[in-house]
């Protein structure tokens, strides 16, 4: 089921689930998974509204994104083309 290679820095292994109509799809590590959850029970109890919680939710991914070396690569590459 999950497979990956170590990422620099971090010495963990991501992991991968290939969905039939999606392809390859990353899945966060467990710690990430419970921040979102956390999120998502907040949001469905009513204690945050559910756009809060969205923007809280995304804002953290993004955040996670941008400490990313790949997003990094990214951008050196398109700078270059």
């Amino acid at each position: 089921m999950a497979k990956g290679k170590k990422t620099a820095g971090h010495g963990r292994r991501p992991c991968t689930v290939n969905l039939p109509l999606v392809g390859t799809v990353a899945v966060p590590p467990p710690e990430r998974l419970a921040f979102y959850a956390v999120l998502g029970v907040l949001g469905a109890l009513e204690v945050i509204d559910w756009p809060v919680a969205i923007v809280v939710g995304a804002g953290h991914l993004l955040s996670e994104q941008h400490r990313s070396g790949l997003l990094q690569e990214a951008g050196e590459a398109a700078e270059a083309a």
